[in-house]
């Protein structure tokens, strides 16, 4: 297994506003350490969008989270859909790593972790969703009348369910993360 860490929307902006987005955070950082100490790389993924919005490329808001203290090895690929491969070069770099695994982590669940989520096995990789290593927004999804607890364990079920030809998911909790021998 050759594997590169993403970290999805881990961003300024963002952090407030999901499910123990803090606590995330430090987790992801936490994560991103051990990934690094293996050499690992580690891609963390940016929302980005039109000038004078929340998700403006030049906004404080939308940088990535000061919490995470990403390295100068670090890659940060900027992406202006869900799905974090739609018009990125993130399937080409992780190409250039031969990197067959991906370990996701990040924001939303139930938005760009769960496109991300499917679209890299549509691209070949394998996924190990670290099962509480993602958030949704910090009220859930009331419509559907579902805690953000609720969603997160909804999507860990549905994504590690999936049948796709393309690769497999896994679940495991961040302290099981084994990025090394």
């Amino acid at each position: 297994m050759r594997a590169a860490l993403l970290i999805v929307d881990v961003q300024e902006v963002l952090v407030p506003l999901v499910w123990r987005g803090e606590e995330l955070a430090d987790r992801v950082a936490s994560l991103a350490r051990e990934a690094r100490r293996a050499g690992v790389p580690v891609v963390a993924l940016r929302q980005v969008g039109p000038g004078g919005t929340e998700f403006d490329p030049d906004s404080p808001g939308a940088r990535i989270s000061a919490r995470l203290r990403l390295e100068p090895t670090d890659v940060v690929v900027d992406k202006t859909a869900t799905d974090a491969f739609y018009r990125t070069d993130l399937a080409a770099l992780l190409a250039e790593r031969d990197v067959d695994t991906v370990v996701l982590t990040g924001l939303a669940t139930d938005y760009c972790v769960d496109a991300t989520a499917r679209s890299a096995l549509n691209h070949g990789l394998d996924v190990v969703l670290v099962s509480d290593g993602h958030s949704p927004a910090a009220d859930g999804d009331p419509e559907a009348g579902l805690t953000a607890e609720q969603v997160v364990d909804r999507h860990n079920r549905l994504l590690s369910t999936a049948v796709h030809p393309g690769g497999t998911v896994r679940l495991v909790p961040a302290a099981q993360v084994a990025f090394g021998p």
